[in-house]
């Protein structure tokens, strides 16, 4: 029997929240999902509290990943050190709160997963992504391994997809907030997709209300995201593992409304 594992994109605010709540535990026993991981770092609309994560484990996520804005929300930080089912981006530097690596007890087996960013136009102060990655690799014991590499560039994702072809089970990117076309396993049986999408309002710009984005590149002043309203999505990939060789069978990206 296979092991199904389904990636959800990025969760953006109340909007998002309000549709992993009403859709993602149905979704689980269609799709007859073993096992989900949510990046949740927008679930503020920038941001994530200690309140909303626990909201997102409710809704049936079994790890929250997190990116660019792990640090937005300073009330986190004792979260991150207090749960280990919440995971921000293993290249911050060591002395951070937290950790970008766990591994997570389910009835295929052992799993491992690992949180990245990117650094191709995130200014942040972190670590190489691929030595980072590369270095990992070399001592993960586990045979199931889950890589949410959150980052801009889509070279930057592929080149991490292709580094770990054949170490990871599955490798998907987050951050953009589009869904990509390209679901695949690569040639050594990882599964990957460049993007997975986001959960929040359909008719928005990243999950923020249209005529406050198109403001903002017109030149208006800066004032704080509000979410778009109206019909939400849930987007993400599922990934079909076989647990004897952690070796991926099938992605295929999905979208629910």
């Amino acid at each position: 029997m296979a092991f199904r594992v389904l990636a959800v994109g990025d969760v953006c605010g109340q909007p998002g929240l309000d549709m992993l709540e009403r859709r993602l535990k149905d979704l689980k026993k269609e799709r007859n999902i073993n096992f989900i991981v949510v990046n949740g770092e927008n679930a503020n609309v920038v941001g994530i509290t200690p309140r909303q994560a626990d909201q997102i484990f409710r809704a049936g996520a079994d790890v929250i990943t997190l990116g660019n804005h792990t640090w937005t929300r300073t009330e986190l930080q004792p979260y991150l050190d207090e749960r280990t089912k919440i995971l921000r981006p293993a290249n911050f530097g060591p002395q951070c709160p937290g950790r970008g690596i766990a591994v997570y007890s389910t009835a295929f087996g052992d799993v491992c997963v690992l949180n990245l960013m990117g650094r191709f136009t995130l200014d942040s102060n972190t670590d190489n992504p691929f030595v980072i990655a590369d270095g990992f690799m070399e001592e993960i014991k586990e045979k199931i391994i889950l890589v949410d590499f959150h980052a801009e560039g889509t070279s930057e994702k592929r080149a991490m997809g292709y580094m770990l072809d054949g170490r990871a089970s599955a490798v998907w990117g987050t951050h953009t907030h589009v869904q990509t076309s390209d679901a695949c396993v690569l040639p050594n049986g990882t599964g990957y997709i460049s993007d997975i999408g986001m959960t929040g309002p359909v008719h928005s710009v990243l999950g923020i209300d249209v005529q406050q984005s198109i403001g903002k590149f017109l030149g208006d002043p800066p004032r704080r995201y509000e979410s778009g309203k109206g019909q939400c999505k849930l987007e993400g990939c599922i990934f079909e593992i076989d647990p004897e060789s952690g070796k991926c069978i099938s992605a295929e990206g999905i979208r629910i409304t």
